[in-house]
Order: structure tokens, then sequence, then C-alpha cells
């Protein structure tokens, strides 16, 4: 017991070493540009059993869990539900579902030509986009602003969010209809705490918990902590993804706290992205299998160009009357981007016995390889953008 709980703290103590370097690395190296994600996932290569051995993946696995809670949380919370009654939500829908199409008949042909065994995880991981790995990049380069930002939060949302569904129904380790089941279980929970604060709204209870918020009870936020917990343990019961009971939680956490609490947001970036979330980034590099993708490089390039093939090049198409041609080609760096769903599939792929090991860890490969090049090329984008958009009498390309 003792020896187990010296392992975990001198991991921890480690990944946190990690995520505090970071920002400080990324100072340093300002020129460049570099996403902190990239660094913290590169630290964790480093400082893993496949290179310098110092931390333990599996000692951290609860904390890394709940980080990528906190990830998906944040992106539900992000999100605005009436979007996808806009433009930019149909759209974001309709180029889903062509990925989709796109996505069965690619898998179909390396299926036939015998490089992939378990069709539906590399199906479903095709058409996913990580709006929770993104956010902290779109936000430090200030590319949610306007009506491009819609855009991006919709599609990243449906990205994110149907694949989720879909690994529920089609996947779940229950069967379909309990997994369809489980999914309308949830949905229905999360209707009920989203209208319960409400009743009780202007009450003891209520008043009680309003002038807590900022004192040391911190009462919402430990509500917050509660709600998100209480989700990913009913996601986890009903044989559900750790990510759809999160990122419930952070649309029920839109509609649940109060309009006045202002600080929330800052209070969920504090505990999220000052603890939580970087220890997930970090285990998610330690967990990288770099001896299977060092023995077939060439399927993790596949994968990766394949992501920007199935999910990005379909926005050029599917936006080509909301968003001009820079914006479009800016979008499909952004939605290409893949990484927590990834890992997900591949750890289903592999317990299920139908995913090739080596296509797994290149599949995950991919995921961290598109999240260190897309997002800086959409960034390098932006940027140029930004400097055109700036000059005297330049055209505003951000209005669709």
């Amino acid at each position: 017991m003792g020896s187990e709980l010296g392992l975990g703290l001198t991991s921890l103590f480690v990944v946190a070493l990690v995520a505090a370097v970071t920002p400080v690395l990324v100072g340093l190296f300002g020129r460049l540009r570099i996403p902190q994600v990239v660094v913290l996932i590169l630290g964790g290569v480093v400082v893993g059993p496949e290179v310098l051995d110092l931390a333990d993946p599996e000692s951290i696995e609860l904390l890394a869990n709940v980080g990528l809670g906190f990830l998906f949380l944040l992106a539900g919370y992000e999100l605005d539900l009436a979007v996808f009654g806009q433009r930019a939500g149909k759209l974001a829908i309709v180029g889903w579902l062509v990925t989709v199409a796109l996505s069965i008949g690619v898998v179909g042909l390396l299926a036939a030509a015998g490089l992939v065994h378990a069709f539906v995880p590399v199906a479903l991981g095709l058409t996913t986009t990580a709006l929770g790995t993104l956010l902290p990049i779109l936000r430090d380069n200030n590319m949610l602003q306007g009506s491009f930002g819609s855009y991006v939060l919709a599609a990243g949302a449906v990205g994110e969010f149907l694949p989720v569904v879909a690994i529920a129904i089609f996947l779940g380790s229950n069967g379909r209809f309990v997994g369809l089941i489980s999914l309308v279980a949830v949905g229905v929970l999360a209707l009920l705490l989203s209208v319960a604060p409400r009743l009780g709204r202007g009450g003891r209870i209520a008043r009680i918990l309003s002038e807590g918020k900022d004192a040391t009870s911190q009462t919402t936020l430990r509500w917050t902590v509660a709600l998100l917990l209480l989700l990913l343990v009913v996601a986890n019961d009903f044989g559900l993804d750790v990510v759809l009971g999160a990122f419930v939680a952070g649309v029920v956490l839109r509609r649940w706290a109060p309009g006045d609490v202002e600080s929330l947001d800052h209070k969920l970036d504090a505990v999220g992205y000052g603890f939580f979330i970087p220890i997930f980034f970090v285990s998610s590099g330690m967990g990288l299998d770099l001896k299977s993708i060092l023995e077939a490089p060439g399927r993790l390039l596949l994968f990766f160009l394949l992501l920007l093939v199935v999910r990005g090049l379909p926005t050029l198409l599917v936006y080509r009357s909301a968003l001009p041609w820079s914006r479009r080609f800016e979008l499909v760096f952004v939605v290409s981007t893949a990484l927590p769903l990834l890992v997900a599939l591949s750890e289903i792929g592999l317990e299920t016995g139908k995913m090739l090991p080596e296509n797994a860890a290149a599949l995950v490969g991919a995921g961290v390889l598109s999240v260190l090049v897309y997002p800086a090329i959409a960034v390098a984008i932006d940027r140029r953008l930004d400097r055109t958009l700036g000059a005297p009498d330049a055209p505003d390309e951000t209005r669709p």
C-alpha cells in the first residue's frame, strides 16, 4: 500500500512539474507560438515509460480521467444549444454527415485491403473533432470571437458530441438497444438537473448558495464538481464513455448556473486548466506506444492525412455559401484536430480484440500529431487574415 502511494505521489509530482514548466518553455520560445497542449503531450512522452520512465500513467489514471472530464465539461459549457437552430449548427450537422459517408467508404477500402480489422472504431475516429483540446488554443489566440467563432464552436461540438453518441450506441458494452436507452436516461437526468435549481430559486437554500459562492465554502464550484462527478458515475455505470457524461454536465451547467455567477468561469478555468486538464494531456503522452509507431510509421501518417481528408476537406464544400475561402481553409484544420476520442476508441478496439495494436498506436499517434500540426496551421492562417483585415480599406472576411 505504501509503495503504491509513493509511486502515485512521485508520478503526480513529475506530472505537476511538467505542467508547471510548460508555460515557462512556451514563454521562452514564444516566437515559435507552440500551443501548451503540444508541450504537455511531448512532456508526457519524455517522462513516460517509453523514454525516461520517471512516472507511471496507471498510478494517476483516475486524476487523468477527471482531467478528461473537465476538458469536455468546459467544451459543453462553452456550447450554446441555440446555435443548432442557427445556420452554423445546421451546417455543422450536414458537414458531419458528409464526413460519416466519406469515412465509411475510405475505411471500407482499408478493410478490403486488410489494413483495418476494427471497422466501426476506426470509421468513427475519422469523424471526430477535439473541441475540448482545441479550446485552450482557440481561446489564447482569440479565435472564438465574431461570427466565425460560432461556426468553429458548432463544428467542433458536433464533431465531438455525435461521435460520442455513436460510440454509446454501436460500441457500448451492453449492446445497441441498452446503449440507446442509457443515452435517453442520461438525457432525462440532465434535463432534470437543469430544471431543479430553478424550482428552488429565491428560497433559503438558493440564498445560501449565492452568498457562499465567493467565500471559503465556494458553493457554486463545489456543486459544479459534484454535478460533473455524478454524471461521470452515471455514464460509467451505464457503460457509456466518460466524455458523454462530462459533455452533458457542461451543457447542463450552462443552464443550471445562475446568470449572475460571473466568477464561475474563472474558477472552472483555474481548477480545470490549472490542475486536472494538464494531467490528462501529460498522461496521454505517457501512454503513447512509441515502439508500435516506430515499427509502422506509415500507418500513423496515413491516419494523420485521413483526418484531414475525411473530416476537414468536406468543410470547403459544405460552408461554401457561408464563409469565404480563407475562413473555410482555416476551419479545415480546426475540425481535423482529434485526440481524446481516438484514445477512447483505441482502448475499445483493443479491449474487444478487434483492433490491431499497431493501428491503435497509429490512430492515437495521428491524433497527437494532429494536435501538434493542424491547430498551428489554423492559428497561422488566422493571424495572417487578422493582419490583412486590419489593413486600411481591407474587406471584412469574418462576416459570412
